[in-house]
């Protein structure tokens, strides 16, 4: 198969990983990709934006299958143009990839579908939305309704850090992605990502992770795309996973198939345990990252099948398998990061770092250049590993991390650390 993977991303480069060693590719591209996905895929200069050219860069090079990666071109509603153009694209269409691009929307279908949440109300007046604050009290939650690169979500403590964040989003902060807010209830409780692939009717859940949002260790600091991750996590028990299942994964499909638009690709679940089960707090319409990093790491299964699957209709008899191992991964920041930072900053120590055992090494934000290795983002590297344990593979990303060069970099010190004191206490 032609294969064409779209974004440049931690999470690409865990797919191209992947998608590269199916024995049903036998052409593979990338755009436009970054230093590490082109050991894996060819990277071609295309503007992900412009669906004419990668329409035509489909044709021209006889591409059967796209793998959209990032959430921005499924908002804008690439699957629908290629699909148009009969070309084969794994995501969802437009109108259902709001449930991602829009906070309101999800929260809308929460509502008409009896989908467990925290109460909310949406804004498009400052004004109101401060009274609504100061009404309800702290902490509170304020998000851009739109898309924010995964910053757009402020958990205010206090009726004054909600009202700055309220003041920040509609002064444009977050440019259209705030011109309306959504405010809702805080939900107390432990957080875990949920993924399932869909096929517009059937849902097959993935294998548990968790990911770490704030960007200083012990979860201080501002949130973040995320800084580190791990699977399986404890906090999913057969019956947290039945729950979810049944109670909001499966409504959603159903939901979206019911409103003739069916969701079709991978429903990314940011869940909240709750003393009153599990609660949706946000869905996202593709690979979590750096989630996605641990989850190719455990799948056992040839990620293409499922990709088609899911195109075609035809997860009703699908499986997915897993390794039983743990796969932990730990972020590798630019110091500034979420905030300011410098980009072209020089990365040495990759290949050793790589020699671990079980040890992959996954590019977020990178670019080759004369020979060596910078970096051109803010989270740059995704360090991962395997471990029989949570434990053990925690100490393995940590060996790695220790032996790259990178004076700007910073990562969290304590990835999976929810998972290894569970351990601890089994002893």
């Amino acid at each position: 198969m032609h294969i064409l993977l779209l974004g440049s991303g931690g999470r690409e480069h865990a797919l191209a990983w992947k998608i590269a060693a199916s024995p049903l590719v036998t052409k593979f591209w990338c755009a436009p990709g970054n230093a590490g996905i082109a050991r894996e895929a060819e990277c071609v200069a295309l503007d992900v934006a412009d669906h004419a050219a990668v329409i035509d860069f489909c044709k021209k090079n006889a591409v059967e299958l796209v793998v959209v990666g990032p959430e921005t071109p499924l908002a804008a509603g690439i699957v629908d143009d290629l699909t148009a153009a009969g070309i084969k694209a794994f995501g969802p269409n437009r109108i259902p990839a709001q449930l991602e691009s829009s906070k309101g929307f999800t929260k809308a279908l929460c509502t008409e579908f009896g989908i467990p949440t925290g109460a909310y109300k949406r804004f498009t007046d400052a004004d109101e939305a401060r009274a609504y604050v100061q009404s309800q009290g702290a902490p509170i939650v304020v998000k851009a309704d739109g898309l924010a690169a995964g910053k757009g979500v402020v958990v205010a403590k206090t009726v004054r850090e909600a009202e700055d964040a309220i003041a920040m989003m509609f002064e444009g902060a977050f440019g259209e992605a705030g011109t309306e807010v959504v405010i809702e209830e805080f939900l107390p409780g432990r957080e875990i990502s949920f993924f399932a692939l869909c096929d517009g009717e059937t849902a097959i859940p993935l294998a548990s992770a968790q990911d770490h949002k704030r960007v200083f260790d012990h979860d201080v600091g501002p949130n973040t795309g995320g800084m580190g991750a791990y699977s399986p996590t404890p906090l999913v028990t057969p019956a947290i996973h039945d729950a979810i299942m049944a109670k909001i994964i499966l409504p959603t499909v159903a939901g979206m198939k019911q409103r003739g638009t069916p969701f079709r690709g991978i429903l990314y679940a940011g869940i909240m345990l709750t003393t009153q089960g599990p609660k949706l707090f946000e869905f996202n319409v593709r690979f979590g990252d750096p989630e996605c990093q641990v989850l190719m790491l455990r799948m056992m299964s040839d990620i293409v099948p499922a990709f088609l699957a899911s195109c075609d209709g035809q997860l009703k008899n699908f499986d997915l398998r897993w390794y039983p191992e743990s796969a932990l991964t730990v972020v590798m920041a630019a110091k500034g990061y979420p905030g300011d930072y410098q980009k072209g900053t020089r990365i040495e120590g990759l290949d050793d770092a790589a020699k671990v055992d079980t040890v992959e090494i996954f590019h977020a934000g990178t670019v080759a250049k004369d020979g060596a290795i910078l970096a051109n983002g803010g989270r740059v590297l995704n360090v991962c590993a395997l471990g029989a344990t949570v434990t053990e593979a925690q100490a393995r990303a940590y060996q790695a991390v220790d032996r790259i060069n990178w004076p700007e970099g910073f990562c969290r010190r304590d990835i999976g650390w929810q998972a290894v004191e569970a351990e601890k206490a089994k002893g």
